[in-house]
């Protein structure tokens, strides 16, 4: 079982930062790819960015702004947020995609953090 725990996050007025973090507990599996998704009221949950093997990938809306951090040493990964706008306000989720012992590979996410963007 892996457990992801998610800290950062909170209110912010237009144009500010946030840092999110995660941490995810396992010594048993490997993590393939760690990100962070979000969710804003009455939509669907979407891509952020992901970090896996040294490549990260964004969504275009965030692309400039944010920047997604991993360390896979210490199964951690962060997402510094800059230039925020209205339209960021989101639960934010961290997900891990873990290799079980099978080979196969299940997502694991948080258990979510606000994030308000408003003035």
């Amino acid at each position: 079982q892996v457990q992801l725990v998610e800290s950062g996050g909170g209110l912010v007025q237009p144009g500010g930062s946030l840092r999110l973090s995660c941490a995810a507990s396992t010594s048993t599996f490997s993590i393939y790819v760690m990100g962070w998704y979000r969710q804003a009221p009455g939509k669907q949950r979407e891509l952020v960015a992901i970090a896996t093997g040294g490549v990260t990938n964004y969504a275009d809306s965030v692309k400039g702004r944010f920047t997604i951090s991993r360390d896979e040493a210490k199964n951690t990964v962060s997402l510094q947020m800059n230039s925020l706008k209205p339209e960021d306000t989101a639960v934010y989720y961290c997900r891990a995609d873990v290799v079980g012992g099978t080979g196969r590979i299940d997502a694991y996410w948080g258990q979510g953090t606000q994030v308000t963007v408003s003035s």
